[in-house]
């Protein structure tokens, strides 16, 4: 049940500033389930766009952080570190549903866990909180592929 700091989460993700949606782990449990949080700042880069005078980070980006929560968790699982000739990224979204806004002074609190994986795809169960109030859900699959693989 490992913290992790934001030092720990770069090892662990490719994405920086401003796609970095995950700043620090709460609980990791390789091969069962995460905690993560993201502090929702009102300097984020999407703000002043979505939307003007009333800011609300974009469903997308909850989403986002609910993909990089699950692969960090992924790599812990399998005790690996992403390498520069691969990337993870999603392979789809079930179920997704927004409950409420996040706006700047949030700490989004991001829960995924491991329903199963087969081959390379592995699915979540994923909510997000705000205050301990459900804000966004769904499942998810993701898989990690090399550039090798592909060809390129």
């Amino acid at each position: 049940m490992a913290e992790m700091d934001v030092y720990d989460v770069l090892k662990h993700l490719p994405q920086r500033f401003p796609l970095l949606m995950v700043d620090r782990v709460k609980v990791c449990e390789p091969g069962k389930r995460i905690v993560a949080l993201k502090n929702v700042s009102v300097n984020e880069p999407y703000f002043p766009g979505h939307f003007p005078g009333r800011p609300i980070m974009p469903g997308v980006l909850i989403l986002e952080a609910m993909a990089q929560a699950a692969a960090i968790l992924v790599f812990r699982t399998v005790g690996e570190q992403p390498g520069e000739d691969g990337l993870y990224y999603y392979a789809g979204i079930d179920k997704a549903r927004f409950r409420k806004p996040v706006v700047p002074g949030d700490q989004l609190e991001i829960e995924v866990a491991i329903i199963g994986s087969k081959r390379s795809i592995w699915k979540f169960s994923c909510a997000a909180r705000v205050g301990g109030t459900i804000v966004a859900e769904a499942e998810i699959l993701c898989t990690g592929r090399t550039f090798a693989a592909e060809g390129a």
